[in-house]
């Protein structure tokens, strides 16, 4: 049986993980993404203009196929057939994915727009939801996203036990300053403040300003 490392000689293709990921995004089907795929292989190998029958050898389609998929690729500006000299100055006609980069450039500049704007609405949505600031800082604290149970603890805490927002965050830092990442410690704290009559941010700061 040869070992993996015989494979080594026919090479590798290097594709970005973006185009693995957003190929689907920009209007290709699975077919497509595959010839693509072959373009890529062969260009890595310095064979610029594959024909389809070279094509179809390493898939499950036929020529036919291939050819029809090539000429979808070139009509819907995804691929690109140009001139270039070689060394002698002869010109040869070689395929180009140029254009399927640019797309993919497009996308992803055009998504992180989308992206940013959804961040901002979070941002909104998470500084007018006392339960949403509150868990955005234990997860930062904490350097975990919480859990569901844990987020339905902190809304118990504002709706049930009617704990100032100002005072939990309070005793999440207690918490913190005592190297202690979990609920029940944080819970404990804000039991003993009740019990002490502590119900307030400054009932607080100045117990903690006098211990």
């Amino acid at each position: 049986m040869k070992s993996f490392f015989n494979y080594r000689s026919f090479g590798f293709t290097t594709l970005t993980n973006t185009l693995l990921a957003s190929y689907s995004k920009l209007g290709l089907s699975d077919s497509a993404f595959l010839v693509i795929v072959q373009l890529e292989c062969f260009a890595q190998a310095k064979n610029y203009l594959p024909n389809e029958n070279e094509i179809a050898a390493r898939t499950n389609m036929t020529a036919g196929t291939v050819s029809t998929i090539l000429q979808n690729l070139l009509e819907n500006g995804y691929l690109e057939l140009v001139q270039n000299r070689d060394k002698q100055g002869l010109i040869n006609n070689e395929y180009s994915l140029e254009p399927l980069y640019i797309k993919l450039d497009q996308y992803l500049q055009d998504h992180y727009v989308e992206t940013k704007v959804n961040i901002n609405k979070q941002e909104i949505n998470t500084s007018t939801n006392p339960v949403n600031e509150l868990a955005r800082q234990f997860e930062i604290e904490f350097g975990r996203l919480l859990s569901p149970i844990e987020r339905e603890e902190i809304s118990a805490w504002l709706t049930v036990d009617h704990y100032d927002p100002e005072v939990i965050k309070l005793a999440l830092r207690e918490a913190i300053l005592s190297q202690v990442y979990n609920f029940k410690y944080v819970d404990r704290i804000l039991l003993n403040w009740q019990k002490m009559g502590l119900k307030t941010p400054s009932d607080v700061t100045t117990y903690l300003g006098d211990r």
